[in-house]
Order: structure tokens, then sequence, then C-alpha cells
């Protein structure tokens, strides 16, 4: 009987389909490979340790995993933010916690050797990117490079659209079909096709000329979801964007308006100039204003 691959329950599917592909250990080792160059060959050596809902509240989109002498962090987005490096320090010191040091007596006088961290993020977005970039902890760091940091994470940002990274997607077929699967939706979708038909054409395309064949014919239902529910997320994302905006004027236009009853208009101008005056402000004014703290 023909084995019929698994695929992760997933009801809420609140997982991309990204980190579902890759979170099965042959594909993230052929990832591996392909990111670092080399040809190990037994994926039973990968130790997946995943943290569940650490930071992502909505789509889970990361991998984490430890192989040979690295503890690797692999994020999937669909945007590139300079805060990743950040988020990529606090979840590695998590998994440190969780993997090595509640293991490991850090208070003997003997030297404790811990896995070296890798941080990946493969990238997808419309947005022109390059194939390759570094972003560092340090450029957030406040003083202008005047004190020496004792810190420092960095992120490798990996561009996985189509047609970009050609030598890593001929390394790893998983990574180069799941890049065509998302090409050809965003290709269907420019045609004028709805999401649900882009995505359905799509499927059926990839189907017919090999691409991720047997995820897409014996899951397809739960491929789709996943595909709709990433995109559908990212619309959400916007609107709530929209409205944040929208609240915030209104906000500011509630001050200005109390202001200058009180002949205080020099204060708005202040409070437009001084983020942490505003608040100050903002606390004055309105003093139950807890609801204002994401809109300023």
């Amino acid at each position: 009987m023909e084995k019929v691959e698994e695929f992760p329950a997933n009801r809420e599917h609140k997982d991309r389909l990204f980190k579902v592909v890759f979170s099965k250990k042959e594909a993230l080792l052929n990832l591996y490979n392909a990111v670092n160059g080399t040809e190990y060959d037994n994926p039973e050596d990968i130790e997946i340790n995943t943290i569940e809902d650490f930071l992502y509240m909505t789509m889970k989109n990361d991998v984490s995993f430890l192989f040979t002498e690295t503890m690797n962090l692999y994020e999937h987005q669909s945007t590139v933010n300079p805060n990743i490096p950040f988020r990529g320090l606090i979840y590695l010191a998590k998994l440190y916690q969780k993997t090595v040091f509640d293991k490991a007596d850090f208070y003997g006088s003997k030297l404790v050797k811990i896995p070296t961290p890798q941080f990946v993020v493969f990238y997808n977005g419309c947005k022109d990117e390059p194939d390759k970039k570094i972003l560092k902890l340090s450029e957030a760091f406040s003083g202008e490079g005047k004190y020496r940091s004792a810190l420092e994470c960095e992120a490798t940002v990996l561009n996985i659209n189509y047609k970009h990274n050609k030598e890593l997607m001929d390394k790893c077929k998983e990574l180069r079909d799941y890049a065509i699967l998302i090409d050809k939706i965003r290709r269907n979708q420019a045609k004028g096709l709805s999401l649900n038909d882009a995505i359905d054409v799509a499927i059926d395309e990839c189907i017919n000329e090999g691409v991720m064949r047997d995820v897409l014919t014996n899951h397809r239902q739960e491929a789709k979801e996943m595909l709709f529910t990433e995109y559908d997320e990212k619309k959400h994302i916007k609107n709530e964007k929209k409205i944040s905006f929208e609240d915030g004027i209104d906000i500011m236009s509630s001050l200005y308006n109390k202001l200058e009853e009180l002949n205080r208009l020099d204060d708005y101008g202040r409070a437009m100039k001084d983020p942490e005056y505003r608040k100050l402000l903002l606390d004055e004014i309105f003093p139950d204003r807890d609801k204002f703290d994401d809109m300023i």
C-alpha cells in the first residue's frame, strides 16, 4: 500500500503552509543543507524544539531545531521588519533556557559548551528585496556607537520569491516548489481571479506539474485553508492598521479641542514633536486612556 504523507492536524489553520512543510524532518534537513552548503543525510539527528505560542499571536511562522552543533531558528515572513533581530534574541534566549540552561550546571567552574545560534528569515513578500541581507540587533542600539555592546544577534534574510536565490532553490526542492505555488497564486490574482479561485487554479497547476504533488493531492483542503487564512490575515492586519490610524486622528482632534478650551495650544505643538510629552499630556487630559496606548 502506498504510504500517504502525514499532514499535521490544524483545525484553526493558524500555521502557515511554509511551517507545516518544513516541520517535517526530511524537508527541514534539505533546507538546512541548502542554507549551509552541507550534505547531511540523517533527518533523525534533527531535534525540533519549536516554542508554540511564544511570540506569534496570529500566524505561526517559526520552526526551531537543534542539529549537530547549532541552535537554529527559521522564520517565514512576508515583510522585512528591522526589529526581527530583537525578536530572534528573545526567542533564542528562551530556546537556550529550555534546552540547555535547565539541563546543565552553569554555576560550576567548567565551561559548558552551547550550540551555535543560527537565525534565518525566509522572505517572500511583494516588496523588492535582495537575495540576501543581514539585519543586526546592534543597529537598534541607542548611543550612536558610543558604547561597546555586550550583545549581538544577526538575522540572515533570504529572498525565497520565485526566480530569487536560484542556487538555494536548486538544492531544496521543497523550497522551490513552495516558491512556485506562491508565485502562481499571485499571478492568478493579477489576472483578476478571486483569492479562492487563484488558490484553486494554482493548486491544480502545481499538481499537474508535479509541484508539491503529494501534499496538494492528499491534503488539498487543509493546504488551501492555510493559504487562504494567511492571505486573509494580511488583509485583516491592514484593515486594523487603517482603523487604528483613523482612531488616532480622532484622539488628537479631541486633544486639540480640549487644549483650545484651556488656552493651551502651545502644549499641543510640543506634544506633536515630543512623543513622551504627548503621553504625559494625554494622561493629564484623558486619565482613562489605556485604550489609546497602541495608537500614539
